[in-house]
């Protein structure tokens, strides 16, 4: 009868102690952590325990990178608008951009990886198809804006549709690599062409570049999947060429340029 008691008492202690914490575990366990590094960390108190911290800083690092990535091309939408200029930005590679963009959403989707390892995609998705719009509009263009903004999202709903094939949309992801270095490169060479990166935003280049660096280590730590991890390292080598652009064409712009054309005319 004593043992009962005291069988029973444990119970009640450890039932009190694994409920202190309810309050906010199914939180963490939502966007943090599994529930193995749960215990581990506030049932055992092993707060040092080396894959559960690698874990937390993943899911870390993931949603900051995704609450960045509403905002990330912002100032370079903003910018466009204060100009009413697309000078310096080239569509085709925005274009490309948008295609790889698109790629490692569908594919993500499709192998239902969490949220925290692809969700800036959707983001970055929406803002760079308002740049494109932008780029057209300012170009005198705005009707072929606009049938570019009808023609893409027909094109998403096909994709993340189950009609489309899980091996079309590994291929998308596949030939993102050559998408974001032709992208890169387009966008570079038109850099160099006008000795200025034109309406390019400084904080989206290095934000972008900030993000697609630590996504190295979050796709890797969540998806296990080599072919996005290397799809980032690509990314973060293109976008270093851009932001390199960025400093050094730094006291350059389109105004600056036509002043020295008067001055020497």
């Amino acid at each position: 009868m004593a043992a009962h008691t005291e069988t029973g008492h444990n119970n009640l202690f450890n039932n009190r102690e694994s409920s202190f914490m309810d309050p906010f575990k199914g939180f963490l366990l939502t966007y943090f952590m599994p529930e193995s590094c749960y215990d581990e960390f506030f049932l055992n108190f092993n707060f040092l325990d080396v894959p559960c911290l690698k874990i937390i800083l993943s899911k870390g690092l993931g949603i900051g990178i995704i609450l960045g990535s509403v905002m990330v091309k912002l100032p370079q939408i903003l910018k466009l608008i204060g100009a009413k200029s697309a000078e310096g930005l080239s569509f085709n590679s925005v274009l490309l951009e948008l295609f790889a963009i698109t790629g490692t959403m569908a594919y993500s989707i499709a192998n239902k990886f969490p949220f925290s390892a692809w969700g800036e995609a959707l983001f970055l998705m929406l803002q760079t198809v308002a740049i494109g719009f932008l780029i057209l509009h300012y170009g005198g263009r705005t009707k072929g804006g606009l049938l570019f903004l009808v023609v893409y999202c027909a094109l998403l709903l096909l994709i993340l549709s189950p009609v489309t094939p899980i091996s079309v949309v590994t291929f998308m992801q596949a030939s993102n690599m050559p998408a974001i270095i032709i992208g890169r490169l387009i966008q570079a060479a038109s850099n160099f062409r006008n000795g200025h990166t034109g309406q390019l935003s400084a904080i989206s280049v290095f934000l972008l570049f900030a993000g697609s660096l630590a996504r190295i280590f979050t796709s890797l730590q969540e998806t296990g999947d080599s072919l996005m991890a290397l799809t980032y390292v690509i990314s973060s080598a293109c976008n270093s060429i851009i932001a390199l652009q960025v400093l050094y064409y730094w006291n350059s712009s389109p105004e600056r340029k036509k002043k020295k054309k008067k001055k020497k005319e």
